[in-house]
């Protein structure tokens, strides 16, 4: 089974595999895009609703990795829909790869490269410099803001 991205309907993604989505996806999308998942929803496309716990386990994995702060609640949902329906999620969205390789949650892309590495960002302080492993809203040394950094 494939949990649809938006951007599998928007690239006009097709298989002869079930496929599922989330209701949050259908508000993203506009003309024929929009029309694409009515089609696939009248031919059959399940509609999943992913449960809190299972959204809650990607929201921590999200913020372990660091990709919280740019993962849109629809691309959590996603996540957490292909993970509790054992499922390939189909996105070009680097962050939620990130998030779904960490939850070994398969992956196919459409239009782009996938990821080549999971990455566990850093934070780095726009002021002192100093690294951290998790995300905050200020150094707690100097008060700066901080800056998602590649952990290479």
């Amino acid at each position: 089974m494939y949990v649809l991205d938006s951007s599998a309907f928007i690239h006009d993604f097709h298989t002869t595999e079930q496929t599922a989505t989330i209701p949050l996806v259908r508000e993203e999308l506009e003309d024929e895009s929009a029309y694409r998942y009515d089609a696939m929803e009248g031919s059959g496309m399940h509609v999943h609703i992913p449960n809190d716990d299972t959204t809650e386990t990607v929201h921590r994995a999200a913020r372990e990795s660091g990709d919280l702060d740019v993962l849109s609640e629809t691309d959590v949902r996603l996540v957490a829909a292909a993970f509790e329906l054992d499922a390939t999620l189909v996105t070009d969205d680097y962050a939620m790869q990130n998030v779904a390789e960490k939850l070994n949650v398969d992956v196919e892309v459409i239009a782009r490269e996938g990821i080549s590495e999971v990455r566990d960002w850093r934070f780095q302080c726009r002021g002192c410099g100093r690294e951290f492993d998790e995300e905050k809203d200020r150094c707690p040394i100097c008060g700066s803001g901080l800056a998602r950094k590649n952990p290479t």
